[in-house]
Formats: C-alpha cells, sequence, structure tokens
C-alpha cells in the first residue's frame, strides 16, 4: 500500500511492517500506539523504524493513518488512566 509520511511516499505491506518490527524492543508507551503482534510500539517508535527518517518529520497521527490502513489496531493511551 503506497501512504505518505512526512511529504514522503511509501510502499508499505503488513508482512513488511511485521518483518521490519519483530526483533525492535518496545519502548515505554504514553500516548498512540500501534499493536505489532503481541507488543505494543508508540507510533512514533513505529514511524521512525519503518521510515528510518527523524522522529520530528512526521506526526503520530501520519503513522497511525498509515497503520490502520494496513490493517494494524491503533490505540491511544491516556497519561491519567493508564490504559
Amino acid at each position: 500500500m503506497r501512504c505518505v509520511i512526512a511529504r514522503f511516499p511509501f510502499e508499505l505491506t503488513k508482512s513488511g511492517v511485521l518483518e521490519t518490527m519483530k526483533d525492535v524492543r518496545p519502548e515505554p508507551v504514553t500516548g498512540e500506539f500501534v499493536i505489532i503482534g503481541r507488543r505494543q510500539y508508540p507510533a512514533m517508535q513505529v514511524g521512525a523504524v519503518i521510515t528510518r527518517q527523524d522522529r520530528r518529520d512526521f506526526s503520530a497521527r501520519e503513522v497511525v493513518r498509515a497503520m490502520t490502513r494496513l490493517g494494524f489496531t491503533c490505540r491511544t493511551r491516556s497519561a491519567s488512566t493508564g490504559v
């Protein structure tokens, strides 16, 4: 699937994202996150790994939109509830 993150086009597939993220240790989740396999990854971490761009170049919303279109579950963890 073609998607645009930080004004750059990327050809992403669900299997490609799974393969890329399989050996990556998730950082602590504080905001928007993507569930990949059994793990919860912060959206910004996923974006940085799959695009190889600096996290300042894109928003979590762009990553969440792309991951949702690929079929991944995306959620938001609020700081006050911890859920």
